[in-house]
């Protein structure tokens, strides 16, 4: 995807922290699972050529998604990570089925190696018991 040098942040908050976001940026009054604030657009994206943005995930609604996608709580938040990247890096579902086509495709590629790399080694792994 040409980002091997590539920096985002990550911050995990409840639904009305998110909610509250939501409304301020994109003027949507209610929660939702992921919002991705790209470094890449507008007058200070040449600063930093190797911050994608900010991904802000509510763990509450990730952890309410996961059912529907057949996942666990930590798999959603791993999979909204993927969603929200893609979209730092330009991806988009919203507006046309040619992009949401292009973004579903790109999503399931990629999350088995993202879900992958946290179950390495160097992360705690969970205790069969």
């Amino acid at each position: 995807m040409g980002f091997l040098e590539a920096e985002l942040s990550l911050l995990f908050v409840n639904d009305r922290q998110i909610q509250t976001l939501n409304r301020k940026y994109l003027h949507r009054d209610e929660p939702t699972n992921v919002l991705a604030f790209s470094m890449r657009e507008g007058e200070f994206s040449t600063l930093h050529p190797h911050l994608l943005g900010d991904l802000v995930i509510s763990v509450e609604t990730a952890k309410r998604q996961s059912n529907r996608f057949g996942l666990d709580s930590m798999e959603m938040v791993i999979l909204l990570m993927v969603h929200g990247v893609l979209h730092l890096i330009g991806y988009e579902h919203e507006g046309t089925q040619k992009g949401a086509r292009e973004m579903t495709t790109k999503q399931r590629e990629l999350f088995p190696h993202a879900f992958q790399a946290f179950k390495s080694p160097l992360l705690p792994q969970k205790v069969k018991s």
